[in-house]
Order: C-alpha cells, then sequence, then structure tokens
C-alpha cells in the first residue's frame, strides 16, 4: 500500500480518530488525510496529534483524494451527501467508505447521484484501541484495488470480515457492532453481584475485567468450541453449575440472543426509515 494515498474523512468524531490514528504514518502520511467537521476543537486536536489538514466545511481538497470516509451520524448522512456531490468527480470516482448504521448503500448512492464505488462498514469502539471488528460490503461499482485499499483501511484497527450481501449488515450492526454494550452490561452485572457478596467496588472492577479479557483471549486461541470450554468449566453440582442453571432457568441466554435479534431488526428499521 503506497503512503501517498489521499483520504478525506467528513467527520472527525472518536471512529475517525481511531482510524487515522491506525493510518497516519503507517498506511498513508498524515498530511495526506484530511479531515473536515463543523466542530473546530476536534480538528485542532486531530491536527495538533497527527499532521492532518482540515477544513469546518467540504472543500476543493476533496477532489483529489482517493478515498473520502463518511464518519458522520446517520441522520446527518443525507445532508452531507448533498454537500459532498458538488465535488464529487464522476470520472475519477474515489470509493467511499460509510460507516453509518443504517443506511444502505443504494440510498446513499441515490443521494451522490447514483455513485458506483461504495464500501459499507460497520465497525466497533474497540477500534479505539486497535482491537476492533468491522463488517464490510462492496458495492458493485468498487474495483477489486479499492476493495484492498478498503479492507487496509479497516485493518488498520481491527479485523475484518467481508459480506457477500448487504442485508448481512444488520445483524453484523446487532452483534459486534452493537456487541461492546452487551459485553459491558454483563460486566457491570458482575461488579454488582461482586459488592452485594461483599468484594470493594476496586475488586469487583479488577476481576470482572479480568475475567472478560482473559476468557475472549482463551476463546480466540482455542481451536475448540466455545461451548466447550464452558463444559469444561462446569462440573456438574459445583459452583459455575449452580451459577449457570439459574441463568438459565432465569432465561439469560434467550434474552440475549432476543436482545441482539431486537438490534437487528432496529437496523433494518433505520435503513427504511433514513432512506426515504
Amino acid at each position: 500500500m503506497t503512503t501517498e494515498l489521499n483520504i478525506a474523512f467528513v467527520g472527525g468524531g472518536n471512529m475517525a480518530a481511531a482510524l487515522i490514528a491506525g493510518l497516519a504514518g503507517k498506511l498513508t502520511l498524515g498530511g495526506n488525510i484530511h479531515v473536515i467537521d463543523p466542530h473546530a476543537p476536534a480538528l485542532e486536536k486531530l491536527q495538533a496529534q497527527f499532521g492532518v489538514t482540515t477544513a469546518l466545511l467540504a472543500d476543493d481538497a476533496l477532489r483529489g483524494v482517493d478515498v473520502i470516509v463518511l464518519a458522520v451520524k446517520p441522520q446527518s448522512m443525507r445532508d452531507v451527501a448533498a454537500q459532498l456531490l458538488p465535488f464529487l468527480d464522476s470520472d475519477r470516482a474515489p470509493l467511499i467508505l460509510s460507516i453509518a448504521a443504517g443506511i444502505r448503500a443504494q440510498d446513499l448512492s441515490r443521494w451522490l447521484g447514483d455513485y458506483p464505488a461504495i464500501v459499507r462498514c460497520m465497525p466497533n469502539t474497540p477500534a479505539l484501541i486497535g482491537m476492533g471488528i468491522t463488517g464490510m460490503v462492496a458495492s458493485g461499482g468498487v474495483s477489486e484495488e479499492q476493495k484492498k485499499t478498503a479492507d487496509a483501511i479497516l485493518r488498520s484497527v481491527g479485523q475484518t470480515v467481508w459480506l457477500d450481501d448487504e442485508a448481512k449488515i444488520d445483524p453484523v450492526t446487532a452483534v459486534s457492532g452493537s456487541g461492546p454494550a452487551y459485553v459491558f452490561y454483563f460486566i457491570e452485572a458482575m461488579q454488582q453481584a461482586a459488592a452485594e457478596l461483599g468484594l470493594t467496588p476496586e475488586q469487583g472492577t479488577q476481576l470482572a475485567i479480568a475475567t472478560f479479557t482473559g476468557a475472549a483471549q482463551l476463546a480466540a486461541n482455542s481451536s475448540e468450541p466455545v461451548s466447550l470450554l464452558r463444559e469444561r468449566v462446569t462440573s456438574k453440582g459445583g459452583t459455575t453449575y449452580a451459577a449457570l442453571t439459574s441463568m438459565e432457568e432465569s432465561g439469560v441466554k434467550a434474552a440475549i440472543v432476543k436482545g441482539i435479534k431486537a438490534a437487528a431488526q432496529r437496523g433494518r428499521e433505520m435503513g427504511d426509515e433514513l432512506g426515504k
């Protein structure tokens, strides 16, 4: 991958900052990254950290880029597309990466004048520490070289999973996009239980987070299914068995599955609502 890759970010929030941190000085030079955001303090911080160029509004710098990353809220995407439209060169057709939940590629393409080269991405917040995972799907107008570029950009902050059908982005959003919140929710429950059992808040936090981190790494490093790893910790009649039996009787697993399906359904609804 060349260090001459020119990238523009529309939106300078946390996810954009994570991607820029993964890219600057590695996949491309900081000076080759242009960030557009109406929030001046965010731009000043990114410029100081990575040497990027900045603008408060869409500008002519967009005309010379290879990739435009749309890192804005889904509700803002239609307005952002309207602002970008005058700066898009149909002959050059820079690759557009959208990381907004719920915005379908066909709707974004329509707002951009039937734009052909769009990759829809769904990263998650562990990208902030380089440990994210991103589901990705390319529209028909994306070249193989552009697909490789998109993959390299998102791999700068973690793993990538390519999908063959955009409809699968909603399940990805539900499982991994929203997934960190489920993990934090479970950690909160473990912290609460620890406190109610007499441990200090610090002890409960340390035990819960280390347990999640270690178990996740064990699962990642094992070739065996997580169900088998679970069974190995669960001796019949023991403490783990008592906990899991209670959770099963309370419908914990079913509730988690139901919740993830609700997230996927909401993603589909957002696509319908925002794509009108």
